[in-house]
């Protein structure tokens, strides 16, 4: 057990970090469960980080512009095709975002395969480096969420299946190169699946997940994204208990 790990300097811009993307992802994770497409972030995000990939593998490694560009463009282009499927083969959506995750993740490993830090790039794209978050660097993520929120509860584009799929596309892209794939996914099904549509309780839930994931990591010197998301799944296993035991 290490308390020195417990330095707020380094878990409290993390944490901040979390609580934005609980903030859009919660809501966005409630209307992907009422969709039936558990896996379309996955599938964005891993999109994302391909545009990513193949701005870092044509030399714009140094540009961060450049690599925001491309990951927003691949993931706005991703979001289009799968709405476009959903209109036309809705009953194989699921299949179609699925197919669509393995391709994008196969092409991102060829690509990679060539750099001698691909194994480090394949590493930050899954887990994320949440605890190398600093307070200004939170300024992006706290613009965007911010703007997806207004749009989604404000302009009410949670009712249009193009922009719910062009929001997605946007939140994604910001918090995926913060968090890594795999806390996205966690963020966006594990609070949704036991809080409902009661969105205060999605939050508490995802909100006590980062908490405890990111103290586990801190004295325990635990890989920083695997143990929130096991966190989450412990507090969202948990929640069901602890209803039952008030009732």
């Amino acid at each position: 057990m290490n308390l020195a790990g417990l330095d707020p300097a380094i878990l409290l811009p993390a944490f901040a970090a979390g609580l934005l993307v609980l903030a859009s992802h919660v809501p966005l994770g409630q209307a992907v469960l009422k969709r039936g497409i558990v896996f379309l972030d996955l599938a964005i995000a891993q999109i994302a980080g391909l545009g990513v990939v193949l701005v870092h593998s044509l030399g714009g490694e140094d540009s961060p512009w450049l690599t925001q560009l491309g990951a927003v463009t691949a993931a706005l282009l991703g979001a289009l095709f799968l709405h476009r499927m959903e209109k036309f083969l809705p009953t194989r959506q699921e299949a179609i975002i699925g197919v669509t995750f393995v391709a994008a993740a196969c092409a991102a490993l060829i690509l990679m395969s060539h750099d001698p830090h691909g194994a480090e790039h394949l590493q930050d794209l899954l887990v994320g480096q949440i605890l190398w978050t600093t307070w200004s660097g939170l300024l992006p993520l706290a613009v965007v969420t911010a703007l997806v929120l207004a749009a989604w509860f404000g302009l009410n584009w949670r009712g249009s299946p193009l922009g719910f799929y062009l929001l997605f596309a946007v939140t994604i892209t910001a918090s995926v190169q913060v968090v890594g794939i795999y806390l996205v996914f966690a963020s966006l099904i594990v609070p949704a699946l036991v809080s409902g549509e009661r969105l205060a309780r999605g939050y508490v839930i995802g909100a006590a997940g980062y908490a405890f994931g990111l103290i586990a990591s801190g004295l325990f010197d635990l890989p920083s994204g695997a143990a929130i998301v096991l966190a989450l799944v412990t507090v969202a296993g948990l929640t069901p208990l602890f209803k039952r035991e008030s009732a």
